[in-house]
């Protein structure tokens, strides 16, 4: 196996350990699917062009329902046109036990910001502070999953012999969250408490971690999960790594890995 499949499958295992941010029911009423097939952690696919990490995560999101018997995928990544003009995409639209549905498909990773907003869902903040868990919700909500009624969809769906009536919509939402250092949190909305994965700090919190060793992965590799066979750098050379990222108002997502050998995940934000 070459390394670029290696990091693709160290990505897909790390994507499928990811839990899903709730259960059922969610916030916005917004209902998860979630597949109850034996998942096999081998990705079979071949990607020879570079991929946001969103579109990798379709990639991911598409081979595990795949191994799925009672999903059959009908269509992926449909572009909803007006002419010329995309008015947007519809992720997926599948059978699941028969029943059509429509599918959207979300990775997305969230800091925990008690100064923005006045709710437990409006302080979940991207890194960089640019987008929000609210932001995204809304999104769902009033755009994306409406694209499917607009009689610009119609065409796409008689192909398929679908009636936008008769089709469910539900999301696929996974995330990985972070908490400020030192802080435990136990979330009382629907959010899943599994999916906090580290904690984040300023740069002034940097020093707390001298003796420790660490490594910025890739923006794809934010989906895997840490381990130790990596190079890592000392203290000052990761010290003045981050300046890099921090100065062009850049969050990285980093590893860590303390005296003990544990290796954790978390972020320095440029925002304090």
């Amino acid at each position: 196996m070459h390394q670029k499949q290696k990091d693709l499958q160290l990505q897909y295992e790390g994507f499928l350990k990811t839990p899903f941010l709730w259960h059922g029911k969610g916030v916005f009423d917004l209902i998860q699917f979630e597949t109850v097939s034996n998942k096999t952690s081998t990705f079979s696919q071949t990607i020879n062009k570079k991929l946001r990490l969103g579109k990798l995560v379709e990639r991911f999101v598409s081979q595990e329902l795949q191994q799925d018997n009672s999903v059959d995928v009908l269509a992926e990544n449909i572009q909803i046109q007006n002419d010329k003009i995309t008015l947007g995409e519809l992720d997926c639209l599948l059978t699941k036990d028969n029943v059509p549905t429509h599918l959207e498909i979300i990775y997305k990773f969230y800091l925990y910001d008690e100064s923005v907003g006045s709710s437990e869902v409006d302080h979940w903040i991207g890194p960089n502070r640019r987008d929000s868990l609210l932001q995204k919700l809304t999104k769902l909500k009033e755009k994306q999953l409406p694209l499917l009624y607009s009689n610009y969809s119609k065409p796409y769906l008689n192909e398929l012999n679908l009636n936008s009536s008769t089709i469910k919509q539900q999301v696929y939402f996974k995330a990985q969250l972070f908490i400020p250092l030192k802080k435990q949190e136990q979330f009382s909305t629907s959010l899943n408490n599994n999916c906090v994965y580290g904690f984040y700090i300023y740069p002034k919190q940097l020093k707390l971690f001298s003796s420790c060793k660490f490594y910025i992965p890739n923006k794809l590799d934010w989906l895997v999960e840490p381990h130790s066979n990596i190079n890592w750098s000392n203290f000052e050379n990761f010290k003045n790594d981050v300046e890099k990222y921090l100065l062009q108002e850049n969050a990285p997502l980093c590893w860590m890995k303390k005296q003990n050998g544990e290796v954790i995940k978390f972020f320095v934000v440029w925002w304090s």
